[in-house]
């Protein structure tokens, strides 16, 4: 199931949520976005449109670095004494060779590495968790951990101390909701996905 999709039933399941709690049309709102992209997570495992949306540019950030680098290069050689000269080119060059690698899909672990950072200086354990949650779906391969009973409860933890720091009824069970929605419409048992989820990750890899 295409994105779209998934943002669809996740919206609907917030809006449900939101009536089943009797919320009001900030909350409503609220839960109608956290079902969506809650419905959208475990696609962070793939290099999309979903990676593009949340990360920078791997060709913005490779600029930066390199232009950086340059001038580490050249300030190093003009203003560098004794060992600080080589040491100071020789990070420029290594910043150079490293960011001429520099492809999007190495942007959701950067991203991930600053989300981590970003919530413990906010003190926000869902931040931090979430910050892990990107870190593992950038080197999983698509459709394994992050589509995984696993993947499921480490989703259900984030989200848990998510309502406990927005003290929001209904948004744990928005965002779990629309998390199970996703592995539920990319499964096997449903006529058109050729391919399904590996949900028993790591003791099995059989697709369901």
């Amino acid at each position: 199931m295409n994105g779209t999709a998934h943002a669809t039933v996740g919206g609907a399941i917030g809006f449900a949520a939101a009536n089943i709690v009797q919320a009001d049309p900030t909350v409503t709102f609220l839960l109608v976005g956290l079902g969506t992209v809650s419905a959208l997570v475990p696609d962070l495992d793939i290099d999309g449109k979903l990676r593009g949306k949340i990360t920078l540019s791997h060709k913005l950030v490779r600029s930066v670095a390199q232009f950086i680098g340059l001038l580490m290069i050249i300030y190093s050689f003009f203003e560098g004494e004794d060992n600080r000269q080589y040491l100071g080119m020789g990070i420029g060059l290594a910043m150079l060779a490293i960011s001429s690698r520099l492809k999007q899909k190495h942007m959701l672990t950067l991203t991930s590495v600053g989300v981590i950072a970003g919530g413990a200086s906010l003190q926000e354990i869902w931040l931090i968790l979430f910050g892990i949650y990107m870190l593992i779906a950038s080197f999983v391969p698509h459709r394994s951990y992050t589509h995984s009973i696993i993947g499921v409860i480490f989703f259900s933890f984030i989200t848990l101390k998510l309502e406990e720091s927005l003290a929001i009824q209904g948004v744990h069970y928005t965002c779990l909701a629309g998390y199970i929605s996703h592995l539920v419409t990319d499964s096997k048992f449903l006529p058109f996905n050729d391919r399904g989820i590996k949900l028993f990750l790591p003791l099995s890899s059989k697709d369901f």
